[in-house]
């Protein structure tokens, strides 16, 4: 078959070309028909296993299936003439009759083909439009060559018949290509057709889907608008977690269920496997799970990256021929043209091909990140509390978070790691046919590259994670400080803390500085391997033997087979470090899977409710209440919860009758509004809420709620008190209605009259409950006679039981129980008052009445009720309507614990306390682009650009060298110039890498000087920001810009940079170069980048908008994860898993939904750009044919060879800009806090006061108000009065009466609307902050230590000497704690002072106050946080040692102001009456009435 007489003249060296007659009856029409052939089995079956429902018949499929018959008969008309010529004795060679055969049966098989796609619901094949693509090309050459015979052969056509026959093939075949890039309808009843939203990728053609051409329409819309989350398509079908988890979860059943099924004789030989260590049982695999259960579809991506592989190498090759080509002068021109078009084809191809491959890549890594987390979420439900214990909640939402992504991460990668070394060994084997044996020094030059470059990332993986720890420590600083600003303000210590962050700043940046240089080292090295490698081998080849001349295709060739190579070489070491990394996340994930999960079988749920666990045998009847009591850890809550089956069985049986309502100790409160979590699933009912609400007393927490019962509850229930939590469980038990209650002591965290208030309505014997039955777990005594039967547990063991008078005539443990516990009730109950009924100021006499210490209760009471004083958000309520339990509490948990005005909380809809935190949508502005580059340096940034031209400059000048170099082959002037023309070449080549070395280095001093002004200025303005900022903006906005925002300006933002500038100037330099080479291209680049433009206009839009919504719809995900795992035992017991598990899995779908296009959205450009790539390859080679005889093969080499790299760098080029402006925002972000209003300044200096100001610490206001922020009402109205120097002045009145305010006037923390304060003869409002602060001093309501030692939190300035220190500790009654620890003085504060009690805290404070001992002291009275004891210690050193001093106290309990000169009586923001308490007290007015409640009057 394959002789060939013909010589090649026939083909290549004529300008009328032709192949052999024989070769176009044979192997052109076999090639589709093997194509087909081959393919189809594999296909039958695809499409068996792949049923979308059938069809209906179209027009459009009746046409093809007739189209493939008649072509089946024009294929055997052919066959039966040549028989019928037999017949004529006319001999035909037997190809006539084998190719018609072979082409009829393809034809029928494409026919078949067309209807079983049709009834297997198809829409458009791949298989055919390539088999008719191929069917065309293949046909075009004898189309042409058979005109071209009637043409040369005047006698016209001798066979007639084959003549016409060939033609109405063709003609049909053409026909078939071009319907089959139409789409059928879709199937019937395929539910796209019903759902709006769907991804159009399910209905799109095979073209279509090639060119991701159906993504289009959601480029255009996120061009026109930004993107909304009503504008993503739906995930498909096969990528949601409803069919990816389960499928993933089957396999690995069967992988557990395979490892323990161990064959017979092993278990005979049990002992020894226990002896010997290295017969273990095998443990179940999760990675076969994930390959069975993701490995088919990852292998389709593989055999596209093989094919890409192999195209990959054909392009040099052409190369080859080009180069050539245009060496020959005789050579025919429709050569050229062919080898253009070839070039182009199989780049085409490439992209096609190579962009197919990543997006099976990324849906597999997709796939797998979803079956991953929803195995993980399914088995945190169901784990043992053991296994629980074993891992904290942190570590498994890193299974989740950071390990699923890993997976994703590598699955990108993962085909690296065979066709990285496949790349490598064709590289070289094509290399060495090109040069031979001198390959090997360039090959030797990039494997010496590679332990640099790792040894580089393993300096900057130290760096970092040295990086990471400056960067917390700098936040939690950051943090500790925006929390205790206020503080910080009134004692005038902000200059203090500054310089804290500044140094630890500092620290960083060195780190940073360091990394900064290391990777212009490795940057220099990726630059300039391609380069040394080239070097190096053509320096080598030179040298070693004088008959080696260095060509234009041998140079060019060569130097593209190494640009291919670059890329595996540099891969392998990445791929291989993030495959460790994902083996140590899958034995973690392997392990978490593998735990032991609860039996569900271990409860009974059928019979009467009893249990009997560790030899405990409990019998409770239905309908019954029964209490369980014991000491604190004597295995109460266990019982509860072997009960629910959480606990492991050893023996015997528990059971329970119907379902189950659980309160667990610790309420569990959901993320969702109040009422989702009463409903906990169940349908709404109103009547039946309603009663719900009421028995828990719920019904005047709503009042009070900002949005009622529709109010978002923040995680882990942050913006409920305690005691309302546990109501809101309470609740969800009872509206589920169960049959059994456990009750695991509910009503430790209510206080007294709400616990009562429970009892009667929910629990007690005519609570809401009655005739359920119910295991209360309590330790409040008061109850106990009213059960029906008391449980006493001791050490896990039940001890007696029965009721409430058989146990006390028994006279046993429970006896004892009552006597111990009733001693601490009373004391208790003094503690429990904090919290007091609704109306307490009118009927709090009754209450306490039955007490034996009714004064102290009383006077315990005004304490806890004055407890808002600061907290403004109370004062509309009044007092009696508010509820002082909620606000107690909440004063205590919330962030913003600031003064707030009272209009505030009563119109909400007048001005929003905190303002939602602006998102920037569509493009950043220039201006933004300025700042960064102003903080770099404008000159500095000029210079940089300026250095990466220089080296752009350098590898033109070095390869335009090398094609000159090649030329000197045509001339024959080779050996005399060879040292010099290597010496040029390397010179220019390595001044390309120092000035890359260069131009990083100076990038990487810019990024440091922006970075370092950057956090300068933004820290500058947050110190001097007035309070009433930190009140409206939480501080995790804050905190974000000092962390994320920075962390981006600091690292991110530069390398993206980086690489944008190395892109840009590497797509303008193949520009240039090709312009040189062919000018007339000049013109062609006009329409490209015109197209370039939009695809990239479109794509960053898009991009950028995805990638926000992603990342929003992200973190649901995990915080919704660790809330399940907190809340297991509840979920569980309400039976509400399913529910659960779907809630997840929806929220991961949310999140894939928003991912999936962002993935769609880079292969979409990718294949657009690559295109406009492929066409600048396109016409440098077409222009170079053209131009051939003006052209050396020299620079037709370079051009061709540049335009083949150009596509790699006009891709990332887009992606940079979409990144730079998606990172650019955080300069923008940090520029907005950097630029917020700042107070007055700190130092005034021709306003200093005198260093003894004030001697005598006179205090006047005059005719003074004040308001919070503009806008609002005054809080203080015309304040005037006169303290003189040494008075002891005491401030009373109600919550909001305006206390607070006057000291904070006094500290300017609020600026007068009107008036002035005169201290000394000094007006306040004159003098700078700090010379006014530092000169007075306050003992704040709440005590605020900061991390660090005792000694800084006494004196961060080091004022004063060690003696003065002690002093003040003695003085305070700190200095027997502080002596006794080791450190003394150096004894570390926790965050907040977490490792002192609240009591040490506030006397750390008194100390403080004793330090700096000035003329004038405001004592914000503390509140709840105190003990009786400590305040009395504060008062009696506060009378002693500030005896001469101006004091002002804001008092809350009267007794302690009673012997002061002057009480000051606010109401309203008025002075409501001013004189001394025994004065007062006979007025009968306002503070008489304060004193007659407190018992002093």
């Amino acid at each position: 078959m394959l002789v060939f007489p013909q010589d090649s003249n026939l083909t290549k060296h004529t300008n009328l070309p032709d192949l052999p007659a024989c070769f176009q009856l044979s192997v052109l029409p076999w090639t589709p028909c093997i194509y087909l052939w081959l393919a189809s089995p594999f296909y039958i079956l695809y499409l068996k296993k792949n049923n979308r429902g059938y069809i209906m018949m179209s027009i459009l499929n009746r046409i093809k299936t007739v189209l493939g018959l008649m072509l089946w008969i024009v294929c055997w008309t052919d066959l039966f003439s040549s028989f019928h010529e037999m017949s004529q004795n006319q001999s035909k060679p037997p190809i006539y009759f084998v190719t018609p055969l072979i082409v009829g049966m393809t034809m029928l098989l494409a026919t078949f083909l067309i209807q079983y796609e049709r009834l297997k619901g198809v829409q458009s094949s791949g298989v055919l439009f390539i088999f008719w693509t191929i069917s065309v090309l293949c046909a075009i050459v004898p189309f042409r060559s058979k005109i071209v015979s009637v043409l040369c052969f005047q006698n016209g056509v001798e066979d007639k018949l084959r003549f016409t026959m060939f033609y109405i093939y063709f003609g049909l075949t053409l026909i078939q290509l071009i319907l089959s890039c139409f789409n059928e309808k879709p199937p019937l009843f395929l539910s796209v057709v019903t759902d709006p939203n769907a991804c159009p990728e399910i209905t799109a053609g095979f073209l279509s889907k090639m060119t991701f051409w159906w993504f289009t329409s959601m480029a255009i819309k996120g061009y026109k608008s930004p993107l909304e989350n009503k504008d993503l398509w739906l995930l498909n079908k096969q990528d949601s977690s409803e069919l990816v988890v389960p499928n993933l979860l089957n396999e690995w059943e069967v992988e557990k269920s395979k490892a323990q099924s161990v064959s017979p004789e092993e278990e005979e030989e049990e002992e020894e496997v226990l002896l010997s260590k290295w017969k273990e049982v095998r443990q179940p695999s999760f990675l076969r799970a994930l390959l069975r259960a993701f490995g088919p579809y990852f292998l389709i991506g593989s055999a596209f990256k093989l094919l890409q592989d192999l195209i990959t190498f054909v392009n040099p090759q052409l190369l080859r021929l080009l180069i050539d080509f245009t060496k020959q002068t005789n050579a025919p021109l429709w050569w050229g043209y062919s080898l253009a078009f070839l070039m182009f084809g199989t780049s085409l191809l490439q992209t096609l091909i190579l962009h197919q491959h990543f997006q099976y890549c990324f849906v597999t890594g997709m796939r797998l990140r979803s079956g991953i987390i929803g195995a993980i979420y399914r088995k945190a439900l169901a784990i043992t509390n053991e296994a629980k214990r074993s891992s904290t909640v942190g570590e498994v939402v890193n299974l989740m978070s950071v390990d699923a992504q890993r997976f994703m991460d590598l699955t990108t990668f993962l085909n690296m790691l065979w066709s990285a070394p496949l790349q490598i060994i064709l590289a070289l084997f094509f290399l060495w046919q090109n040069l031979g044996p001198s390959v090997l020094a360039g090959v030797a030059v990039m494997v010496l590259l590679i332990p640099f470059n790792a040894f580089i990332a393993m300096k900057t993986r130290t760096y970092q994670v040295e990086q990471m720890k400056h960067k917390d420590d700098r936040i939690k600083l950051m943090n500790e400080i925006l929390n205790g600003i206020k503080v910080l303000k009134l004692y005038a210590w902000e200059v203090s803390f500054k310089e804290k962050i500044l140094q630890i700043r500092q620290k960083e940046l060195t780190v940073l500085r360091k990394t900064a240089y290391l990777s212009a080292l490795s940057t220099m090295a990726w630059t300039s391997a391609p380069f040394m490698v080239a070097l190096t081998t053509f320096a080598v080849y030179v040298t070693v033997d004088e008959k080696n001349v260095l060509d234009a295709e041998k140079a060019f060739v060569s130097l593209s087979l190494f640009n291919i190579l670059r890329f595996p070489l540099n891969m392998l070491p990445q791929v291989i470090s993030s495959i460790v990394q994902a083996s140590v996340s899958l034995k973690r994930i392997q392990d978490f899977l593998s735990h032991d999960e609860l039996d569900p079988e271990s409860v009974d749920r059928r019979n009467n409710a009893s249990g009997n666990g560790a030899d405990i045998n409990v019998m409770v009847p239905q309908g019954s209440l029964l209490a369980v009591v014991g000491h604190v850890g004597c295995g109460k809550t266990s019982l509860v919860s072997a009960l629910l089956g959480e606990m492991e069985k050893q023996e015997g049986q528990i059971s329970i009758r119907g379902s189950v309502a659980y309160v667990p100790q610790q309420a569990w409160i959901q993320n969702a509004t109040l009422r989702d979590n009463i409903l906990f699933g169940r349908p709404y009912v109103e009547q039946r809420y309603r009663c719900v609400l009421e028995a828990c007393a719920l019904t005047p927490d709503l009042e009070v709620l900002p949005g009622g019962d529709q109010t978002e509850i923040g995680e882990k229930g942050i913006n409920l008190s305690g005691g309302q939590r546990q109501r809101v469980s309470l609740a969800r038990a009872l509206y589920s209605e169960a049959d059994v209650y456990l009750l695991d002591d509910p009503l430790s965290a209510v206080d007294a009259h709400v616990a009562k208030h429970i009892f009667d309505n929910v629990i007690g014997p005519e609570g809401a409950l009655k005739g359920k039955t119910r295991i209360l777990v309590t330790h409040g005594i008061s109850f106990l006679p009213q059960v029906d039967n008391i449980l006493v547990m001791v050490d896990g063991r039940v001890s007696e039981m029965g009721s409430y008078q058989d146990l006390l005539k028994q006279n046993g443990a429970f006896a004892e129980f009552l006597r111990n516990y009733s001693l601490e009730d009373i004391i208790e109950d003094d503690e429990e008052e904090e919290e007091f009924p609704e109306d307490a100021l009118s009927n709090h006499t009754d209450m306490v009445d039955n007490e034996p210490v009714v004064n102290e209760a009383r006077r315990q009471f005004m304490r806890y009720t004055c407890i808002f004083n600061a907290s403004r958000s109370a004062s509309c309520f009044g007092f009696v309507t508010s509820n002082p339990k909620k606000m107690s509490r909440r004063r205590r948990c919330s962030e913003r614990k600031h003064p707030e005005s009272p209009t505030e909380k009563k119109e909400p809809k007048l001005e929003k306390l905190i303002q939602a935190e602006t998102a920037e949508t569509g493009r950043v502005k220039f201006k933004v682009y300025w700042e960064y580059a102003k903080a770099v340096g404008p000159f500095l940034s000029l210079f940089i650009c300026f250095l990466y031209g220089c080296q752009s400059a350098a590898s033109i000048g070095a390869n335009f060298w090398l094609s000159e170099w090649t030329n000197d082959a045509q001339h024959n002037r080779t050996q005399d110039q060879v040292s010099m023309r290597v010496g040029v070449y390397a010179a220019l080549g390595i001044s390309q890498g120092v000035l890359v070395m260069f131009s990083s280095f100076t990038l990487a001093l810019g990024k440091i000087q922006a970075a370092r002004k950057l956090h300068q200025t933004l820290l500058d303005n947050k110190f001097h920001t007035p309070q009433s900022f930190f009140d409206t903006t939480p501080i995790g906005r804050i905190i974000n810009r000092f962390s994320k925002d920075i962390y981006v300006i600091d690292e991110v933002l530069p390398s993206t940079i980086l690489m944008f500038l190395g892109t840009f100037f590497a797509s303008l330099s193949t520009m240039i170069v090709i312009i040189c080479s062919t000018p007339i291209f000049a013109l062609v680049i006009g329409p490209l980048a015109l197209i370039y433009f939009f695809v990239q206009r479109f794509y960053v839009a898009t991009s950028r908008q995805l990638k926000r919504l992603e990342s929003v719809s992200r973190s649901p995900i995990y915080s919704h994860f660790s809330e399940t795992i907190t809340g297991t035992s509840v979920i569980r017991a309400y039976g509400r898993n399913a529910a659960f598990v779907l809630m997840s899995d929806m929220k991961v779908d949310e999140n894939q939904k928003s991912y999936y296009p962002g993935i769609v959205s880079n292969r979409w450009l990718g294949v657009r750009i690559e295109f406009i790539g492929n066409c600048i390859v396109l016409f440098a080679a077409l222009l170079a044919v053209i131009g051939k005889d003006k052209l050396s093969p020299g620079l037709v080499g370079l051009s061709v060879s540049y335009a083949l790299q150009v596509t790699m760098s006009l891709n990332w080029m887009v992606r940079m800009t979409s990144d730079l402006e998606s990172n650019i925002v955080a300069v923008e972000r940090v520029k907005e806090y950097s630029e917020t209003q700042t107070e007055a300044p700190w130092i005034v200096t021709d306003k200093q006061p005198p260093p003894d100001w004030p001697p005598k610490g006179n205090v006047e206001f005059a005719d003074y108000s004040v308001r919070y922020r503009e806008g609002l009402d005054l809080v203080l109205r015309n304040i005037s009065l006169k303290v003189e120097g040494g008075e002891k002045i005491g401030i009373v009145g109600r919550t909001g009466a305006g206390k607070s305010s006057m000291t904070l006037c006094l500290f300017r923390l609020l600026e007068a609307a009107d008036g002035e304060i005169v201290i000394d003869e000094v007006k306040i409002s004159e003098i700078g902050l700090h010379d006014l602060r530092s000169k007075l001093t306050i003992i704040p309501q709440e005590p605020v230590l900061f991390s660090g030692t005792l000694r800084m939190n006494l004196d961060p300035f080091e004022k004063y000497s060690d003696e003065e220190v002690w002093k003040a500790l003695e003085l305070s009654h700190l200095k027997r704690f502080v002596s006794n620890q080791t450190s003394k003085l150096d004894l570390e504060c926790c965050e907040g002072g977490e490792n002192l009690s609240v009591g040490q805290r506030q006397l750390v404070c008194l100390a403080r106050a004793l330090l700096r001992k000035t003329r004038i002291l405001v004592l914000d009275e503390a509140t709840a946080a105190v003990d009786l004891e400590t305040d009395d210690l504060i008062q009696s050193t506060i009378r002693t040692q500030f005896e001469d001093c101006t004091v002002f106290t804001i008092a809350h309990r009267l007794n302690t102001i009673m012997d002061y000169t002057r009480v000051l009586v606010l109401d309203k923001g008025q002075i409501a009456e001013f004189d001394t308490p025994t004065n007062l007290i006979a007025q009968k007015g306002i503070f008489y009435g304060m004193a007659k409640d407190a018992g002093l009057a």
